[in-house]
């Protein structure tokens, strides 16, 4: 059964808290060469996080707050493990996004893609900076297999 959308924005909400989470885990390993990615990256997931939460309050929907933490795949001590977070970060926020895509129209469907292409992005930048090959995946959003 699909979601309702309002519950898929909700979705895509808890994804957006938990980018910021891990943002902050990230850009404290990150040299002086890429910490900016993180900084620009947190920035966007917070204004995206802002427009969620107001977008959800308008329509009456209560919007889901932060948890005080969450869990990430394995340590986060040095550069590698730091960019290999970020990249995830971006792609588990894509999924979310492209679950909202799918059912919405108009200003709810421009900032869906416009949230998708911003986590593809961002992956990709991650990708590049950490040396991973292919840097880019044919289709953004799409769940592990």
């Amino acid at each position: 059964m699909v979601a309702p959308i309002d519950e898929r924005f909700a979705a895509a909400l808890r994804a957006e808290h938990a980018a910021i989470f891990g943002y902050g885990l990230v850009g404290a390993r990150l040299d002086a060469a890429t910490v900016g990615l993180a900084a620009a990256a947190e920035t966007a997931h917070r204004s995206r996080r802002d427009a969620l939460v107001l977008r959800l309050s308008a329509k009456g929907f209560q919007p889901p707050v932060a948890e005080p933490a969450y869990a990430v795949p394995g340590p986060v001590t040095d550069q590698p493990s730091a960019l290999r977070l970020a990249v995830l970060i971006e792609e588990r926020t894509a999924v979310a996004w492209r679950a909202v895509l799918a059912e919405t129209e108009g200003d709810d469907r421009r900032l869906a893609v416009e949230a998708l292409i911003d986590c593809a992005t961002r992956a990709t930048r991650a990708r590049r900076a950490a040396g991973i090959t292919p840097a880019t995946v044919a289709f953004p959003g799409r769940p592990a297999d």
